[in-house]
């Protein structure tokens, strides 16, 4: 898994690819305060390879808790820029920080 941030010069946003490699998987979706945890809002398009990529612009200069759900199963992403205990989901979620 992989996030990629790109700052733009011209919005206050930052443009985030979300990258997970998951061969057989048939859904990737990634979910977290930034679409209010909707699971429809930004599901990852399956590449070629097996990889799941989506690319999202997310307001800068706040922090962001979020996971994948993968074929139903919430999963954390291995690189994120920190983990932050979450009471309503009583396990940890990955946090972004633009």
């Amino acid at each position: 898994m992989a996030i990629g941030k790109q700052y733009l010069k011209t919005k206050p946003v930052c443009k985030v690819t979300f990258t997970v490699p998951a061969k057989e998987a048939k859904k990737v979706v990634v979910v977290g305060d930034f679409n209010d945890w909707s699971a429809e809002a930004n599901v990852l398009k399956k590449l070629k390879n097996g990889t799941f990529k989506a690319a999202i612009e997310i307001p800068k200069e706040q922090a962001y808790e979020f996971k994948y759900i993968i074929d139903g199963a919430f999963v954390n992403e291995g690189k994120a820029d920190r983990y932050q205990w979450n009471e309503y989901a009583g396990s940890e979620n990955a946090v972004l920080e633009l």
